[in-house]
């Protein structure tokens, strides 16, 4: 090839300014058939359902080849645009066509316009959880144990430490122990200066283990055992089954088909059900982790193969929400799945006489048909009122299988920065550290990963409080380096 024969940069410009332009077209051209099937033919005038539906239609295109030849000439490659689609194909098209030398309609977008959707998902995430907190963009939340309920000591400690949400866990105290921890939260705040949200986490239908039978005190199941489960009466044993568990919910096994999987405390277990009879179910070890693992009271099972029907509001959830109203600022919402999920609580809170001030909602996204209908429960929940998403990676891995774990948390971030919607980066965030005192390595490096999201959500555990700490402080350094998808170069000093 001789030079004549390689285009030049603005033919390269041209060429690629037609593409986008056509590209930018077909995304306008579906808005409407979009938008009718997430708002069920309702229009919206919300910016951000606007834009998330541009994400949506941008994403069903393979663009991998066009970002390389935008690259080549010093252009954006479109990969950090979630906020911002339209936009960002305008400004991108206007460099085109200067490169080209060609005139389009329309000036680039003026920088207010470009990073509007920054500002509204910065304005969502203050509205939901309070102001940002000084020196980092992402909150802390801490799931509060029963301990907190004891006196003030602990909540204060975990405020001055940089707690910004304090998590209350229906599932487990009682209305009591949850009064006097949201009262002590409210008294922390004071004493600190600051807004610290009170999030009231209400149950759903989670299916547990109750009452065990091992056979022997340190037992512990490894690959080839059996586990007998039981939906009433005592836990039963036999020689081919060793281990029991009574379980906290009958659909579990009268809904179990054979050769169904279970998976056992966020996964540290696989089992597959090897056979079913009246109220009962036989199933198989098939994975463990190394050692073995402990069959114990209260820990969740999930059943990624069964469909078991259950509403995600409980006949508990309904009594706990008439204390919930009260005491809380935000409603976590488990085993929220579809839209329908959203107008079930607000129906319930409506019986309830809630009125006033519209408490925020956050749904606990744990289950792969949320993730499939993500979109849709993110534009029926932005019309109620502050919104957000937990990443409940626990449940979600154990649903879904933890090879997909990683890259399915990208993509609800993803989906949440084109919405402007919060997300919390939950489950074992520093669980060595929070339970132990020291780190690892690997949860670390996680840590730093959730500076990304608006919020990430600490456990409960003896060292929870230099969690917190040491999380306010990563998150604070994280914040000089990145924002979401985009590197933020701020001088490096390691080097100098």
């Amino acid at each position: 090839m001789n030079s004549q024969d390689i285009p030049s940069s603005a033919m390269r410009a041209s060429a690629l300014l037609d593409e986008l332009t056509a590209l930018r077209a077909q995304i306008l051209d579906d808005v409407p058939e979009r938008l009718a099937m997430l708002t069920a033919g309702q229009q919206t005038a919300d910016p951000a359902v606007v834009n998330l539906i541009h994400y949506l239609l941008l994403r069903r295109n393979d663009i991998r080849p066009l970002q390389r030849r935008l690259m080549a000439l010093g252009l954006s490659s479109l990969g950090r645009l979630e906020g911002r689609v339209l936009v960002t194909l305008d400004a991108v098209i206007a460099a085109l066509a200067a490169l080209a030398g060609r005139d389009v309609s329309g000036d680039p977008p003026m920088e207010t316009d470009y990073f509007a959707g920054e500002a509204r998902l910065a304005a969502a995430a203050e509205t939901l959880m309070g102001p940002e907190p000084d020196g980092r963009r992402t909150r802390i939340m801490v799931t509060l144990p029963s301990e907190a309920a004891d006196g003030p000591d602990l909540v204060l400690d975990l405020a001055r430490a940089g707690m910004d949400v304090a998590r209350i866990n229906c599932a487990h105290d009682d209305v009591k122990a949850w009064t006097r921890m949201a009262g002590f939260v409210r008294a922390a705040a004071k004493v600190v200066g600051r807004d610290i949200a009170v999030l009231m986490d209400i149950a759903g239908p989670k299916i547990r283990t109750a009452e065990v039978v091992l056979p022997e005190k340190k037992a512990r199941l490894q690959v080839g055992d059996r586990v007998r489960l039981v939906t009433q009466g005592k836990p039963r044993v036999c020689e081919a089954a060793r281990f029991s568990a009574c379980v906290s919910l009958p659909q579990i096994v009268t809904r179990l088909r054979i050769g169904d999987r279970l998976r056992y405390d966020d996964g540290k277990l696989e089992a597959v059900v090897e056979s079913l009879s009246e109220g009962e179910a036989v199933v198989l070890v098939r994975k463990t982790k190394a050692g073995g693992t402990k069959l114990k009271e209260e820990k969740g099972i999930n059943l990624p193969d069964t469909s078991l029907g259950l509403s995600p509001l409980t006949t508990k959830d309904e009594a706990d929400l008439a204390s919930v109203i009260v005491l809380a600022d935000i409603i976590g919402y488990s085993f929220v799945s579809q839209p329908e999920d959203i107008d079930l609580l607000d129906a319930v809170l409506e019986r309830l006489g809630q009125a006033g001030r519209k408490l925020g909602l956050i749904a606990k996204i744990e289950q792969p048909q949320a993730v499939s209908n993500l979109p849709a429960l993110i534009v029926r929940a932005r019309e109620r009122g502050p919104f957000g998403v937990m990443i409940a990676r626990g449940d979600l891995a154990a649903e879904i299988g933890f090879e997909r774990l990683a890259e399915m948390q990208e993509e609800i971030l993803w989906i949440c920065e084109a919405a402007s919607v919060p997300c919390i980066w939950a489950t074992q965030v520093l669980e060595d550290m929070v339970k132990q005192g020291i780190p690892t390595r690997g949860e670390m490096t996680d840590a730093a990963m959730a500076a990304r999201a608006e919020c990430v959500m600490l456990n409960k555990g003896p060292a929870v409080v230099e969690a917190v700490s040491m999380l306010d402080r990563l998150l604070a350094r994280m914040d000089g380096h990145v924002f979401k998808k985009t590197p933020t170069l701020r001088a490096l000093s390691s080097w100098q």
